[in-house]
């Protein structure tokens, strides 16, 4: 998205021209594998911004998102809220109701947050979401190592065990610490995001 504004408008042009013949829409995340039962999900805020560094905001977020995918019959395993982004690992029932979830999530969080900001005329909150399709065990595991390093990455604690919006902590209180320390060891992060399908 924030490359897109440095291009030419010859060069914009050619972008969307090449994403169309791709079957994918001209400035959203394609949603190309549609049948799989696990996936990362990750929704951002619109440029980015911090509209979430209350933890109160995180924690509305968070039980709106639980509400939502139960009611779906989807099950979320895995979450961490960060004050601009989020990711979730969930076990998806019907794909074709993500885009209705997220739209309802986010469309009720956007219309509170700017009513407590006072900021009239449509203040954009969200971007969109996008979805990973989960391929393998091996490729579930790092995914979850990935969501609860997630706030270390982006350098908001130095331990993932400090950050409070992280499903670290129900994993810590049902499989312990060991456990944790062994998949970390056993599916290590290292360059998350590159070569999807190799992991």
């Amino acid at each position: 998205m924030y490359e897109y504004r440095t291009l030419t408008p010859e060069q914009r042009a050619e972008l969307v021209r090449q994403r169309l013949a791709k079957g994918y829409p001209p400035h959203r995340p394609p949603h190309l594998i549609r049948d799989h039962t696990f996936y990362l999900l990750t929704a951002t805020c619109y440029e980015h911004k911090y509209y979430m560094v209350d933890i109160s905001r995180r924690q509305q977020l968070l039980d709106r998102l639980f509400e939502a995918f139960v009611a779906k019959g989807m099950e979320i395993l895995a979450w961490v809220v960060l004050p601009n982004h989020y990711h979730l690992l969930v076990q998806v029932t019907n794909f074709n109701d993500l885009s209705k979830l997220f739209h309802s999530v986010h469309g009720a969080t956007s219309r509170q947050w700017n009513l407590e900001d006072g900021a009239t005329g449509g203040r954009t909150v969200w971007y969109s979401y996008s979805d990973r399709a989960i391929r393998s065990e091996r490729h579930y595991y790092t995914t979850l190592n990935y969501i609860h390093n997630n706030p270390v990455k982006h350098l908001w604690v130095k331990s993932a065990y400090d950050y409070a919006q992280s499903s670290i902590h129900w994993y810590l209180q049902y499989y312990g610490r060991e456990w944790l320390h062994h998949l970390w060891t056993e599916y290590p992060v290292r360059d998350y995001g590159r070569a999807w399908d190799d992991i």
